[in-house]
This record gives C-alpha cells, structure tokens and sequence, in this order.
C-alpha cells in the first residue's frame, strides 16, 4: 500500500492546520517531503511531517 502524510504547514500567515497526502504507486521511492508545497499558500520551507 502506498504511504500516507499528515502534514502541517508552520507559516504564521498561513490559515492551513494540516493537510494528508496520499502517495501513489508510481511516486519514486526517494520523494520525501522537500517535493511538495503548501496547497494554500505556496510554502515550500515551511511544511513538516505529522509523527504520530
């Protein structure tokens, strides 16, 4: 099964608490959080992985 992230995204200005992201099958195994961006504001230095 493909790997699921809770994600927060730490930008004060950002109104986002968190987001989940759903991989794909086909996502090369070395994409890692630094590939994506904050689907609210943008950020990209600004996000960090959920550990539960």
């Amino acid at each position: 099964m493909p790997r699921t992230e809770e994600i927060v995204c730490t930008d004060e200005d950002c109104y986002l608490d968190m987001f989940e992201n759903h991989y794909t099958y086909d996502v090369p195994s070395d994409s890692d959080i630094s590939d994506l961006a904050c689907p609210v504001c943008g950020g990209t230095d600004c996000l960090e992985q959920i550990e539960l």
